[in-house]
């Protein structure tokens, strides 16, 4: 199967929130899936765009069976960072090298804009991905604890 990557695009949203559910069902959280093609529009691609993202698409398809979205961050330690939110690819192209070579865009990505960190999250129970991370050389902190706060508790906070 022909296989590309390349910067994403507008148009390609829709597919992008496709793999987003296909994430979601499989981290066991597909009622978390709360976004909707027209808030990535507007993030991804309005006056302020907070997010950018790589695609692999199926050119015979045309089909994007891949994504790696990202954001900045910036670390007080640091500078610059980029945080990797999501690397998917959908059940069906697992295994043919396509997750790396979407990581190698970010990494590229990285090196391109100075960044001095490359961040993401993997659940503990997510073998495959956590033993794939692992052998790239990744460092995984499991002396950090993810904190966060959810629309509901935003609200609501004092």
């Amino acid at each position: 199967m022909p296989i590309t990557l390349r910067d994403g695009r507008q148009e390609d949203l829709p597919q992008v929130l496709q793999l987003i559910k296909e994430l979601a069902e499989y981290e066991r959280e597909p009622q978390e899936v709360e976004i909707t093609v027209e808030e990535l529009e507007q993030d991804g691609f309005g006056e302020k765009p907070i997010f950018g993202f790589f695609v692999a698409e199926d050119t015979e398809q045309a089909t994007v069976v891949g994504l790696a979205l990202y954001f900045y961050s910036y670390s007080t330690w640091k500078g610059k960072c980029i945080y990797l939110e999501d690397l998917i690819v959908t059940e069906a192209y697992r295994g043919q090298g396509i997750g790396k070579q979407l990581l190698d865009r970010v990494i590229q990505k990285a090196k391109d804009e100075d960044a001095r960190r490359v961040v993401w999250q993997v659940l503990d129970w997510n073998t495959p991905a956590i033993e794939f991370y692992k052998s790239l050389g990744a460092s995984l902190l499991p002396e950090w604890v993810t904190c966060r706060l959810v629309k509901d508790q935003i609200r609501q906070y004092k």
